[in-house]
């Protein structure tokens, strides 16, 4: 008779275990661990530039070239402005007379501008005092002695009221329409001109800059691009064991904060040949017009600015290629 199969003794039934909620890292060590993360990308990224050294220079050097570009156009600006805010508002206006007339008609017509409301103050150059003036500034001494008469009419300066524009009130019309006048000048038109050609120059360097930095955001980003391709399977990898975007992305963004800071030392130094080389001739030429020019060049302020607004758009480049191509998707 065939034994009965005796029953299998089954192990009891385990009880469900509590999940232990995961025990968190120290702040301490959390700090820790995301300094080491930074300083790593920080100069691995560097580390990888200086393997492509000459590939690293051509795109430094192009960097430079579109940086130092604005900037140059900026120290114009800033220079031409500064020559202008020395001045200050001009108002006067300048009357030519007729060279018949005496220093007596000259006074008589002066007295008559006196009694206007319009007119706060006039001054009589006498042609003796044009002619000096002419001759100090000028530098033709040996020329003018060789006149026979002093060819420079009288002129009177013309100051109007501090609430009265000369062109609205009707004062300029009634000097042109003098007789015993021969030309007027009002001081005010050109630098009203100038203040224009400034704003125009202001604009045109906000123009070039924009665009200069749009190129600068292209170069950094098609650099980084070329990189992120070199290590495709690398970041493949990366996302197949589960590492983070931000983990991935970050030696980027530091590879291209260093070539916006590299671009950037690179702009200052090839504005800095620029000043060096300009510096003698345009002091030459200051000194033969006797007038005294200091040249603004760069700062630390200004060079602080420009690294960065080089490094942002470094970061900016890369954050922008890195983004696309992780948004492509992870590997299945």
């Amino acid at each position: 008779m065939s034994a009965q199969a005796r029953p299998v003794a089954r192990p009891p039934a385990e009880e469900p275990r509590e999940r232990r909620p995961r025990e968190r890292m120290p702040l301490r060590e959390r700090l820790a661990a995301w300094r080491d993360q930074h300083f790593y990308g920080l100069f691995s990224s560097l580390g990888r530039m200086a393997l492509r050294p000459w590939s690293s220079l051509l795109t430094v050097c192009v960097l430079g070239f579109a940086l130092a570009l604005p900037l140059l156009f900026w120290l114009s600006y800033d220079n031409a402005r500064a020559l202008t805010t020395g001045m200050r508002e001009a108002r006067e206006v300048t009357v030519f007379l007729q060279p018949a007339l005496d220093e007596a008609a000259a006074a008589a017509l002066a007295a008559e501008l006196r009694q206007r409301a319009d007119v706060a103050a006039v001054t009589i150059r006498t042609p003796a005092q044009g002619l000096a003036e002419f001759r100090a500034l000028s530098g033709f001494e040996d020329a003018l002695a060789a006149l026979g008469e002093n060819p420079l009419p009288s002129v009177l300066v013309v100051m109007p009221a501090s609430t009265t524009r000369p062109d609205a009130a009707g004062l300029l019309q009634a000097l042109e329409a003098d007789a015993r006048v021969d030309l007027v000048q009002y001081d005010a038109v050109w630098r009203r001109k100038l203040s224009g050609i400034l704003r125009l120059g202001a604009r045109l360097v906000a123009v070039v800059s924009a665009l200069l930095a749009l190129a600068t955001l292209l170069v950094i980003g098609n650099t980084v691009r070329m990189d992120i391709q070199a290590r495709s399977a690398e970041i493949s990898v990366m996302q197949t064991i589960g590492a983070s975007n931000g983990f991935i992305r970050r030696p980027f963004l530091y590879a291209g904060f260093w070539y916006g800071v590299l671009g950037g030392l690179a702009a200052l130094l090839l504005v800095a040949a620029v000043e060096l080389a300009l510096a003698g001739p345009i002091r030459a030429l200051a000194d033969s017009y006797a007038q005294p020019l200091r040249l603004r060049g760069i700062d630390l302020r200004v060079a602080a600015v420009l690294l960065g607004a080089s490094s942002l758009l470094g970061g900016l480049g890369a954050w922008l290629v890195t983004t696309r191509h992780l948004l492509a998707g992870r590997p299945q």
